[in-house]
């Protein structure tokens, strides 16, 4: 006697989407990863075509209107699809699984723009001479792109950038519910990812005008990133947060927060 054990083709679709969406989440978080490695090479100037100091010159002006442009579009872009608002919108269109990788490789493709079009400014402000002090000035700059790469990992670096959303859609499971934690950096300062930034955009044995100009507007973009930051994080744990924000300095480590 046969047996024909038929499959439910709504069944089969299904576990397809769920395949694409995984797929997506790769790609997406993939191209997170090649845009902070040519970043680094982009801000350190080594080892990408192109970096901040470098490419077709153009007038003062014009290079200030589109680095100011270039950088806008990330800021908004970052912060606007950051905020619980805009997701409640968004997920509308984008299914749930998906929107934190889309959010990822949005935000990496206007990265990717960024490194293309900037406009270099190589007039010098500061320049350190003594090669020892150089290379200290350069490794005090991979330290920070150090901070930043562990810090991810400290909380939850797959969740960060879409990867645990599209694994646990693919095998079925629902995401844990955010918990508070304060793991090893996040003793000593608040936001330590932000803090990795600025160390590495400011420490350099070399400043030119645009690279001023990059690390002005990018700390300046940050404190906007914590303000908004944490109007969320209060929203979401309450005085858990608050008690914390009281007891931890925001970026300078072992100071107080005031």
């Amino acid at each position: 006697m046969t047996q024909i054990q038929s499959i439910n083709p709504e069944i089969s679709g299904h576990r397809i989407s769920k395949i694409i969406a995984f797929l997506y989440g790769i790609v997406a978080y993939l191209a997170f990863f090649v845009t902070i490695l040519y970043a680094m090479g982009f801000v350190g100037g080594f080892g990408v075509p192109k970096s901040i100091d470098t490419g077709p010159e153009t007038s003062p002006a014009e290079a200030l209107l589109v680095n100011l442009l270039l950088m806008l579009l990330f800021a908004v872009q970052h912060s606007l699809m950051a905020r619980k608002r805009f997701k409640e919108w968004w997920t509308q269109y984008v299914p749930k699984p998906v929107e934190r990788s889309t959010y990822v490789l949005l935000a990496s493709l206007c990265l990717m723009l960024l490194f293309w079009q900037w406009r270099p400014m190589p007039a010098i402000v500061w320049q350190i001479r003594n090669p020892d002090v150089a290379v200290a000035v350069a490794a005090v700059s991979l330290v920070g792109w150090v901070i930043v790469f562990t810090s991810t990992f400290l909380i939850n670096h797959f969740e960060l950038f879409g990867l645990q959303q599209v694994t646990a859609n693919l095998a079925g499971r629902d995401i844990p519910a955010p918990q508070f934690r304060t793991p090893v950096y996040y003793k000593f300062v608040r936001h330590p990812i932000y803090l990795g930034f600025i160390i590495a955009f400011w420490a350099t044995p070399e400043m030119s005008f645009g690279h001023l100009l990059f690390a002005t507007v990018t700390t300046l973009y940050i404190f906007v990133g914590i303000f908004l930051e944490e109007r969320d994080l209060i929203g979401l744990f309450g005085d858990q947060y608050r008690r914390y924000r009281k007891q931890v300095s925001m970026l300078i480590p072992w100071r107080r927060s005031a």
